[in-house]
């Protein structure tokens, strides 16, 4: 082959300003090597991504239950202060009538009423309009 050819053929293969070399690839296209990846390794990527998952919902759960609880000495003084709420009303007081009492939700309300209950400390029944009357155990009335 005569050099000018070679030489000429070389020139051709050079890049030419301006111009890429190849087909210009779409703004959107995204990696293949990313997807093929994932598809190799699919065993062990989705159940990690399910164990992360999981431990974040287990973690928000308990955050949400600790937010939720009151400390001892908070506690102490709302019991406190539904029985001394209850004592003023020897005939007991609904449910919605003592959180408004106390100004308590009713959620924590309900929560500290059984566990006060279970203590034995308070007594409760409820009415034919399906609320709870709850009162001091030994205090009012007949026994329920």
């Amino acid at each position: 082959m005569p050099p000018s050819l070679i030489s000429l053929s070389l020139l051709a293969q050079l890049p030419i300003p301006g111009m890429e070399s190849g087909p210009e690839k779409p703004a959107s296209s995204v990696d293949p090597n990313y997807f093929e990846l994932l598809e190799r390794n699919s065993h062990i990527v989705y159940p990690a991504l399910a164990v992360v998952v999981l431990g974040l919902i287990t973690v928000a759960i308990l955050q949400a239950s600790k937010a939720q609880d009151m400390d001892g000495a908070v506690k102490a003084e709302f019991k406190k202060l539904i029985v001394d709420e209850l004592r003023r009303y020897p005939a007991g007081l609904e449910t919605p009538a003592l959180a408004t009492a106390t100004g308590l939700d009713r959620s924590k309300l309900v929560r500290l009423l059984d566990q006060m209950q279970q203590d034995g400390v308070l007594i409760s029944h409820t009415t034919t309009q399906r609320q709870t009357v709850w009162r001091v155990k030994g205090v009012g009335g007949r026994a329920y």
